[in-house]
């Protein structure tokens, strides 16, 4: 029996892969609903292809699609909008995968959607669990959804550990002879940069990263190493382990994706090429292995791996991803918010690259704490966090 899979972001980098690794494989799986929120061209072409029962675009985009599509021959496909049509598609009772690939806080509502109607969920949307981790990981467990990591170094750690991990008490420490997960990281493209090099950094030059192939926000936030800020505290609520259990280790070749550290001295790593075909193929058949085009590492090419700390003085995101998640509560959904907000200045020149760090600093700072355990407070902080974040950024702006 084939599966049916609804792709929330099916335009953006994890989309596309995810799309190719289902060609690969007809006779397993069949695209059942496609989303986007601009590139609706893109996914016309993609209903082309794939033929979906339904595509998702905002409100505003509905016109656009229903006319390329109805010069494509495709009048069948049925449209729907905004978040309501995103949470329909998350949750529809013909779907069995969902890949979470929506960029940002944007995909909480859809991700938890499809948690709570028990599908498997793909998660690439580190935001969603950033921002509600232990009411997603509940959710999970009360509806009896397999959430699976697509992001390559939750990826890493998924396949290292015991597969009866899970199974185990969350209390925050590590458990089955885990004593610490080593979680990588690139460095980015300004590993090297001085603070000074730091501050007359580009968008452009922001945006080439020197391994992976990704989409204009999270090359940003990897270039500031934000991104593993993000990725720190996911692999938290993932593994349920407290954020002191959790070490980043620079990796400049991206060749080990992440390790596992055991009691008994051992160290377990997944590695592999850079390509995120190999996670979300994983996550799609586990705990089957399909094929992929992803080219096997060859360690005699490779010849040499090398690791290092981060610096947090001239990347302190890490830093302050590591006392959000001390303070709890809020403080993720804050320390998300401002980020994005200052991603998205950043990316129109209205703020220089090490000013990205100290909006979301002074955000942590201003605003009050509170419990997490209520969506609507969630949503509520994130509102607020970005109303403040803006004003910090016409600021430094004028």
């Amino acid at each position: 029996m084939s599966q049916a899979v609804c792709i929330l972001g099916a335009t953006g980098s994890i989309g596309q892969s995810t799309l190719k690794i289902l060609a690969q494989h007809p006779e397993r799986y069949t695209v059942f609903a496609v989303t986007a929120q601009s590139r609706i061209v893109e996914l016309a072409e993609i209903c082309k292809q794939y033929h979906p029962k339904v595509a998702v675009v905002p409100a505003a985009k509905v016109d656009h699609l229903a006319s390329l599509l109805l010069e494509l021959g495709l009048a069948d496909i049925e449209i729907l909008s905004d978040q309501a049509g995103l949470m329909a598609v998350a949750e529809h009772s013909e779907v069995d995968v969902v890949m979470a690939a929506i960029v940002g806080a944007a995909g909480l509502l859809p991700t938890l959607a499809a948690v709570k109607a028990g599908k498997r969920v793909l998660l690439a949307n580190k935001e969603a669990l950033v921002m509600s981790g232990e009411i997603m990981m509940q959710a999970a467990r009360d509806y009896s959804a397999l959430l699976l990591p697509v992001d390559s170094e939750h990826n890493a750690i998924f396949q290292c550990l015991p597969q009866h991990y899970f199974d185990a008490e969350r209390n925050g420490q590590p458990k089955l002879g885990v004593s610490q997960i080593l979680l990588t990281a690139s460095g980015g493209p300004f590993l090297n940069h001085s603070l000074e090099q730091l501050q007359n950094v580009t968008p452009a030059q922001a945006c080439k990263h020197p391994n992976w192939s990704m989409g204009q926000k999270i090359s940003v936030d990897s270039a500031t190493l934000m991104n593993k800020g993000l990725e720190l505290i996911e692999a938290c609520h993932l593994f349920a382990v407290e954020e002191q259990f959790v070490t980043v280790v620079v990796h400049p070749e991206s060749i080990i994706h992440s390790m596992v550290q055991y009691v008994d001295g051992s160290t377990l790593a997944q590695m592999g090429n850079p390509d995120m075909c190999t996670p979300i193929a994983h996550a799609l058949a586990w705990p089957e292995r399909i094929h992929t085009h992803v080219p096997a590492l060859n360690l005699f090419a490779t010849a040499q791996l090398n690791f290092q700390e981060p610096d947090t003085h001239r990347f302190p995101a890490l830093k302050l991803a590591r006392q959000a998640m001390k303070n709890g509560g809020v403080s993720p959904t804050i320390f998300n918010a401002a980020n994005e907000i200052s991603v998205a200045a950043f990316l129109q020149q209205r703020i220089g690259f090490t000013q990205i760090p100290q909006i979301v600093e002074q955000c942590l700072n201003v605003m009050q704490n509170q419990a997490a355990h209520d969506l609507d407070v969630i949503i509520a902080t994130d509102q607020q966090a970005r109303v403040l974040a803006q004003q910090y950024v016409m600021k430094l702006g004028s």
